[in-house]
């Protein structure tokens, strides 16, 4: 019995080292609530683990999912959403990891965000759904200046304000390009939104992230500003996935029919009404080391 608990004890160590290994990125930044604190395994701790656990099954088919569990005092609301150009995998994995790592962060603060490069993650006990985040935000900018600032300035933000009217026009809220800026060279930029948000609200909270591009990164070779709601980032060096813009399907699952990605309806989970319930089932395979790392975070974490 003593050599059983040791080899389990083994296991599970090993298979926390590999986890480490796999899952081992940054994030960019987190902000936690200051006031609002739940208490360990109590319901909205249950309830918060759950989610976080349902959003890393539910997002990496379509990119993003939002949802809410419990109800009262112990509700718990929470949205992920990955960049539009990571593939299936490394979508899934940035939201594990950020889903471990904001509560890490805000250990039993009942609001949290935190940004990666690939994906956010943000929970809250009350409903942010349809409504923009101005709360939330982030500046970062790079080191090195523009060698014409006078003429580099206006050309980021030209490229983001199409970018951001292409973007709050498409289904997926998300559009990224470059612009050529002289000599051979380029500046590359994308836009993004949480899809809970309209396509106006999303054009509104992309245009006013642009107006404060100048306090964030004026005449910065790159630089991006993130809210819960929105977020644009440019460079003058390239930063997007092309290959999976080619493919016509940044969210990259072979196991999502194409009637659902013509529908025109935001991925919703059921949790919250869902008119693609009844367009029939669909299964969903992820890797085996991602769904045992999120059993693993859901009951031993």
């Amino acid at each position: 019995m003593a050599f059983l608990t040791f080899a389990l004890s083994l296991y599970q160590l090993s298979f926390i080292l590999l986890l480490q290994t796999v899952f081992g990125a940054d994030p960019i930044f987190h902000i936690c609530s200051t006031s609002d604190n739940f208490t360990r395994n109590d319901p909205y701790d249950i309830n918060l683990r759950i989610l976080l656990g349902y959003l890393s099954f539910e997002t990496p088919p379509t990119g993003y999912s939002f949802s809410s569990m419990g109800e009262s005092q112990s509700q718990v609301f929470g949205l992920a959403l990955c960049r539009g150009d990571v593939s299936y995998v490394d979508c899934a994995s940035c939201v594990i990891e950020a889903s471990n790592k904001v509560r890490d962060y805000c250990s039993y603060n009942k609001n949290g965000i935190i940004w990666y490069e690939n994906c956010l993650v943000k929970y809250a006990n009350n409903s942010f759904f349809g409504k923009i985040d101005y709360e939330n935000m982030v500046y970062a900018w790079a080191v090195q200046n523009a060698s014409d600032p006078s003429s580099f300035n206006p050309k980021v933000r030209n490229l983001l304000t199409e970018l951001a009217n292409q973007a709050s026009g498409s289904r997926k809220m998300y559009k990224a390009g470059s612009l050529e800026i002289g000599e051979g060279r380029r500046v590359y930029g994308l836009t993004q939104c949480t899809r809970d948000i309209s396509g106006s609200d999303c054009k509104v909270c992309l245009e006013e992230e642009i107006r404060r591009q100048p306090d964030c990164c004026d005449g910065k070779q790159g630089g991006r500003i993130m809210s819960g709601s929105c977020y644009f980032r440019y460079d003058v060096s390239p930063f997007v996935n092309e290959s999976m813009l080619n493919m016509g399907r940044p969210y990259l699952s072979p196991f999502v029919n194409d009637s659902m990605l013509n529908t025109g309806e935001p991925y919703l989970s059921p949790f919250v009404s869902d008119p693609m319930r009844n367009m029939g089932e669909r299964t969903v395979t992820l890797p085996s080391y991602l769904v045992a790392y999120i059993l693993y975070y859901i009951f031993c974490k």
